[in-house]
C-alpha cells in the first residue's frame, strides 16, 4: 500500500474517531499504532516507547501541573470576585463600564491563571448577573464574558504555549514574552469595541446611577483596588517577571507562581485542607488529560513521519510556489478549520510537527508564526460545534440567557475582532518579536 493511501487512512481514522465522540488522546494512539505497525511492523512499538519516555523525561512539561495548580488555587482564593467588586465601582459610571470591567478582570485573571474555564465560570457566576440586573444587553454581556475568558489561553502563563514550545523547538520563555502584546492587543480591541458600541447605543450598557456610585467613598474604593489588584500583580510578577529578567526558567517560574497563589489564598483566609485537596485533585485531572493527549500526539506524529507524511506535505506546498505570507495563511486556515471540531490540545500535536519544518525551510520566524497560530487557535473556544467557552457560560448563566439568541449572537463581533487582531499581528511582526528581544 502506497504512502499516500496510508496517509489518508491515518487521518481518516483520526477524524472518524473524533466525530464518533471518542477522546482525542486515545484516537491518536489507536490510529497511530494501527498505521505505524502496518507500515513498519512490530519495531514501531520500540519507537512508541521511546516517544512516550521522551514526554515523561521532558523537564519543560513539568510546568503544566504547576501552572494548572496555580490557576485553580487562585480561583479558590476568590480574587476574581474581589477584583470585580473593586472595578465595578471604579468603571461602573461609564457606558458599558461593567462589560469593560469584565474584560479587564479576565485579562488580569488570564495573566495570573492561564486557564480559560476558571475565568469564564467565575465571571459567568457574578459578572453576567450583575450586568443583566443593571439592564445590559444579554448578547453583549455574554460575548464580553466569553471573549474575555479566552484570553487565558493566549496571555502567559498559558498552558497552550507550554505544550507548543517543545513540539516546535521554541523556548517557552520566548513564547510567553511574544504572547504578551498580542494578548493585550486583543483585550484592548474588545474594550474599544464595547465602548464604541455602548456610546452609539447607550441602552446596551447603561451606566451605574450616581447614587449607587456614591455608596462607597473614595478611600474605600482605593482600599478595594489596593487589596485586590496588588496581590494579583504580585502573582503575575512572580511568574512573568522572573522569566523576563532571566531569574528563572518557565518551570521554576511555575513553581514560584504556585507558591504565590497559595500565599495569596492564605492571606485571604481561603487556604484550608479542603481547598488544597480540591485544587490538587482538579490539577491532577486537567494535567492527566493534557499529558495523555501529548503522548497520543507523539505516537500519531511518529506514524505520520514513518509513512513519509511530512515529506509529502512539504513537497506539495513547495510545488504550488507559496510565498511566506501565503504559506502562513494556508497554515492558519488549517488551524482555523480544525478549531471547529477540536480543542487546542488536539490541534497542536497534529499540525505543529508538520508545519515547523516548512517554516524553517521558508526562513519564517517560528516564534512569530507560533503566536499567529495560537491566536487563531484561540477562536476554537468560540466556534461551534466544539466551542467549550460557550458551554462553560451556558452551564452557569441565569435561565433568561439563551444559548442561541444571546450567547451565540453575542460572540460573533468578538470573533471578528479576534481575526482583526490576527491580521494586525501578521502585518506587524514586531508586536510579537519586540518584547522577547528585550529579555535577559
Amino acid at each position: 500500500m502506497g504512502p499516500e493511501i496510508l496517509l489518508l487512512i491515518l487521518f481518516g481514522l483520526l477524524l472518524l474517531g473524533v466525530f464518533a465522540g471518542f477522546p482525542v488522546a486515545f484516537v491518536m494512539v489507536g490510529s497511530g499504532v494501527l498505521v505505524g505497525v502496518y507500515s513498519r511492523g512490530m519495531p514501531f512499538f520500540h519507537n512508541v516507547l521511546l516517544r512516550v519516555y521522551g514526554v515523561m523525561d521532558n523537564y519543560v512539561l513539568v510546568a503544566i501541573p504547576l501552572f494548572v495548580f496555580m490557576g485553580v488555587m487562585l480561583t479558590e482564593s476568590g480574587i476574581a470576585e474581589r477584583l470585580f467588586s473593586a472595578f465595578h465601582y471604579l468603571l461602573g459610571g461609564l457606558r458599558g463600564g461593567l462589560a469593560v470591567t469584565t474584560v479587564a478582570i479576565c485579562t488580569l485573571m488570564a495573566a495570573a491563571t492561564g486557564i480559560v474555564g476558571a475565568s469564564v465560570v467565575s465571571m459567568g457566576l457574578f459578572a453576567l448577573p450583575a450586568m443583566i440586573n443593571r439592564g445590559y444587553d444579554k448578547a453583549l454581556s455574554s460575548g464580553s464574558v466569553c471573549a474575555g475568558g479566552t484570553l487565558g489561553i493566549l496571555i502567559p502563563p498559558s498552558v497552550m504555549l507550554v505544550v507548543y514550545g517543545p513540539m516546535a523547538g521554541i523556548s517557552v520563555g520566548q513564547l510567553f514574552m511574544g504572547a504578551v502584546i498580542p494578548g493585550l492587543l486583543l483585550s484592548g480591541l474588545y474594550i474599544v469595541y464595547i465602548l464604541i458600541r455602548c456610546f452609539i447605543s447607550p441602552e446596551l450598557g447603561p451606566p451605574m446611577n450616581k447614587k449607587e456610585r456614591m455608596e462607597i467613598g473614595i478611600k474605600a474604593k482605593l482600599w478595594m483596588i489596593t487589596t485586590s489588584l496588588l496581590p494579583t500583580l504580585f502573582v503575575i510578577l512572580a511568574v512573568l517577571g522572573s522569566i523576563f529578567f532571566g531569574l528563572a526558567t518557565p518551570t521554576a517560574a511555575a513553581a514560584s507562581g504556585a507558591l504565590a497563589a497559595m500565599l495569596l489564598a492564605f492571606a485571604y483566609g481561603r487556604l484550608n485542607i479542603k481547598v488544597l485537596h480540591n485544587s490538587m485533585i482538579s490539577s491532577l485531572k486537567i494535567t492527566a488529560m493534557i499529558m495523555w493527549t501529548v503522548i497520543g500526539a507523539f505516537i500519531f506524529t511518529g506514524a505520520f513521519m514513518t509513512i513519509g507524511g511530512s515529506f509529502m506535505i512539504q513537497n506539495f506546498l513547495m510545488t504550488i510556489s507559496l510565498g511566506p505570507i501565503e504559506l502562513i495563511l494556508v497554515m492558519g486556515i488549517a488551524f482555523l478549520i480544525l478549531g471547529f471540531v477540536m480543542e487546542w490540545v488536539g490541534i497542536i500535536p497534529i499540525l505543529v510537527p508538520i508545519f515547523t519544518p516548512l517554516l524553517l525551510y521558508m526562513k519564517i520566524n517560528p516564534l512569530w508564526a507560533a503566536i499567529v497560530f495560537c491566536m487563531i487557535m484561540q477562536t476554537s473556544f468560540l466556534t461551534p460545534p466544539m466551542a467549550p467557552t460557550l458551554f462553560y457560560l451556558k452551564g452557569v448563566a441565569p435561565p433568561e440567557v439563551s444559548f442561541g439568541e444571546h450567547i451565540i449572537i453575542g460572540i460573533i463581533p468578538f470573533l471578528v475582532i479576534q481575526l482583526v487582531g490576527v491580521i494586525m499581528v501578521i502585518l506587524f511582526p514586531k508586536l510579537v518579536t519586540w518584547l522577547p528581544s528585550m529579555m535577559y
